[in-house]
């Protein structure tokens, strides 16, 4: 029987310079994804690649004094080798260089040609050389490119334009019919507020100021403008417009597209319009990431934040930058990164919680049964169902988390696990049974759902962290494979008895913080902000000294129902904690100062009011968006809640 297939793709890459920690954050989000659905017995193909043509390209290749292909083949050469080192299960990297790429462009620009999608007539904007994007006089932002920022000039040229007005309909029936296409909502809510329902514009789909990329057929000074080239390699990877479209029918269309917020417009609005002019099917599924942001920004060079992703490797080993990017960042969010977050996630969550729960564990079966793990007996001591339990149900919710890429309640589930057999330990206390002979029997229980708990994780980690499993697996003495497949998830016992462990080195040591992050900090030149203060609390002013305000003040407020699904503490914040929120329509993160009133296992679940609409804010380097209501009164918090059976996102009027 044929295995259900799965293709899921990040963008292509721009070769202008070094890749940096964001961009490795949405090709190692691919990679879990791609790994996860291999462990569920799926036939996947991973994409990834780069976009290499363009007037920027060649522009920078001309002050080298190089050709541009020449100019980008070390790129790509530096670009593979840091998914090498990174450990990347691409299954193919397409190069919009190549030929295969090349010939199926020009078959597609033909056809488009040829059934007038296409038509020839002259441009007169604004384009940025930088984004290689044109916008209209409305969309600039004070004179200057909406994406980037940076100045744009006035471009008046001969060009080949798409008819992208004629399927506008057809696009917003298709998002209407299709809900789950863009992911989040929010940037749904932007593609058609801010670009369709003003009236989409046709595009200009060729330039003849450079000549660096794909020619057009029959008319050679124009070269097929980068978005037709670039968008494309999802289909000419697989072999479409060849004489070999196996792989196209095999796994067209895709299951996922992943990709940074800021290309989205070419995704949900060109790309699918594309496709529809092709008489091609959709991808199932547009995912768009936030940014991951330093303290002062986007990564900028120009700034002295950029972070090297190879400077993290080699210092702390691969799987500690794989766990924090995708731990420390809700899926879809923008999140934040700091070089004091990066050691406190390596110090709290791998080496004392999981590190020094596999090492407890190997140390007390080593020490109370010869190194040998005792049979499985089922439920001996009263701790143990609840264990059995609470690890099924923890395959059952990281199953759940990561069918919808939600990569950090993902990890934060398989964390609680973690959390909850360390609890385990003191529950039990090992080393009271071990000195009465007449509790051997709950000993040995205590040792095999310590084993077998560590084992679940080490499954469950595989898609995130490639090479911690096998090195727990070698000192848990595993030999035999079925153990670490995603099937033996299914039920609590699977290790045989007297599987011989086998102490080996911490496999997380833990970090000197002051050391490592001065270390991370000069690696990016020095250039991190200092851990902002907690904020003061302001005296909240007497009743009748606040003034009135309209119901049209009232109304900007957007208030909105959401379900807290993850809470922690903020690092260093003894007041604050970090919330995970379901809007419905998207997740969002609130940094809230009620540590004091509320545990973070309590709200987990529960219904709360947020202000959907405040301006984002940083708080002890935590990104906070938005405010959850509550009360106080005598020196107590209360949330505001509302009907449980109020659906996630509803409005609160």
């Amino acid at each position: 029987m044929a295995k259900p297939t799965f293709y899921i793709t990040t963008p292509i890459y721009y070769p202008s310079g070094k890749l940096h920690i964001g961009h490795a954050y949405t090709t190692t989000a691919g990679d879990a994804m791609a790994r996860y659905k291999r462990l569920r017995g799926f036939d996947v193909m991973y994409l990834t690649g780069t976009d290499e043509h363009g007037e920027k390209i060649q522009k920078k290749a001309n002050e080298q004094g190089l050709h541009p292909l020449k100019y980008v083949d070390g790129i790509v050469d530096d670009i593979k080798a840091l998914w090498k080192k990174m450990d990347i299960s691409y299954d193919d990297y397409i190069r919009t260089t190549e030929d295969r790429h090349k010939k199926s462009v020009e078959k597609i620009f033909q056809q488009l040609l040829d059934q007038d999608d296409i038509y020839l007539s002259e441009y007169e904007g604004w384009y940025c050389t930088d984004c290689e994007s044109f916008f209209t006089e409305r969309q600039l932002e004070d004179g200057k490119c909406p994406d980037c920022g940076r100045e744009v000039k006035k471009v008046k040229e001969e060009s080949y334009f798409f008819r992208m007005s004629k399927y506008a309909d057809r696009l917003l029936a298709y998002y209407e019919e299709n809900p789950s296409f863009i992911f989040p909502e929010s940037r749904k809510r932007e593609m058609i507020n801010n670009f369709i329902k003003p009236g989409l514009e046709d595009l200009a789909v060729s330039r003849t100021s450079f000549d660096w990329g794909v020619k057009v057929p029959g008319n050679p000074k124009h070269v097929i403008y980068v978005w037709i080239d670039a968008l494309s390699n999802y289909i000419t990877a697989l072999g479409y417009g060849s004489e070999n479209e196996e792989k196209f029918k095999q796994y067209w269309p895709a299951d996922v597209h992943l990709m940074s917020k800021e290309i989205v417009r070419f995704h949900t609005i060109y790309w699918p319009i594309m496709l529809m002019a092709l008489d091609l099917p959709l991808p199932k599924q547009v995912i768009a990431h936030g940014w991951l942001l330093m303290k002062d920004g986007k990564m900028s060079k120009s700034k002295g934040n950029v972070v090297d992703p190879n400077v993290l490797i080699d210092r702390y080993g691969l799987d500690p930058l794989r766990y924090y990017l995708l731990r420390e960042v809700p899926f879809g969010s923008d999140g934040v990164f700091t070089p004091e977050s990066f050691v406190d996630r390596v110090n709290a969550d791998l080496a004392n919680d999981l590190g020094n729960l596999l090492n407890r564990t190997i140390a007390m079966i080593g020490k109370y049964f010869d190194g040998e793990i005792p049979s499985y007996e089922g439920k001996v001591t009263e701790f143990d169902g609840t264990l059995q339990e609470f690890a099924l149900e923890t395959v059952r919710k990281t199953e759940e988390a990561m069918e919808k890429l939600e990569f950090s309640i993902a990890l934060s589930t398989i964390w609680q696990l973690v959390s909850r057999t360390n609890k385990y330990i003191d529950e039990t206390q090992p080393w009271v049974l071990a000195k009465d002979e007449a509790k051997s029997a709950e000993l040995g229980s205590v040792m095999y759902h310590l084993a077998e708990s560590i084992r679940i994780v080490s499954v469950l980690i595989q898609p995130f962290m490639t090479e911690t499993p096998a090195k727990i697996w070698s000192q848990l003495g595993f030999t035999d494979k079925s153990l670490t497949e995603w099937d033996s998830l299914k039920e609590f016992g699977a290790i045989p008895a007297k599987t011989k462990v086998e102490k080996g080195d911490p496999i997380f040591p833990r970090l000197e913080t002051e050391v490592e992050v001065e270390y991370i900090k000069n690696s990016m030149g020095g250039s991190s902000a200092p851990v902002a203060e907690e904020p003061k609390k302001e005296e909240v002013p007497a009743v009748d000294e606040k003034p009135e305000i309209s119901i049209d003040d009232f109304m900007k407020v957007d208030l909105r129902v959401a379900t807290v699904i993850e809470a922690e503490p903020v690092k260093k914040a003894d007041k604050l904690l970090k919330l995970q929120l379901d809007l419905g329509y998207e997740k969002r993160q609130v940094v809230s100062g009620i540590a004091q009133y509320y545990k973070p296992e309590d709200l987990v679940g529960q219904k709360v009011i947020c202000v959907t609409n405040l301006k984002p804010v940083k708080l002890r380097g935590e990104l906070s968006q938005g405010m959850i209501l509550a009360g106080s009164s005598d020196g107590q918090l209360t949330l505001a809640t509302v009907d449980p059976s109020l659906p996630n996102g509803s409005k609160v009027k």
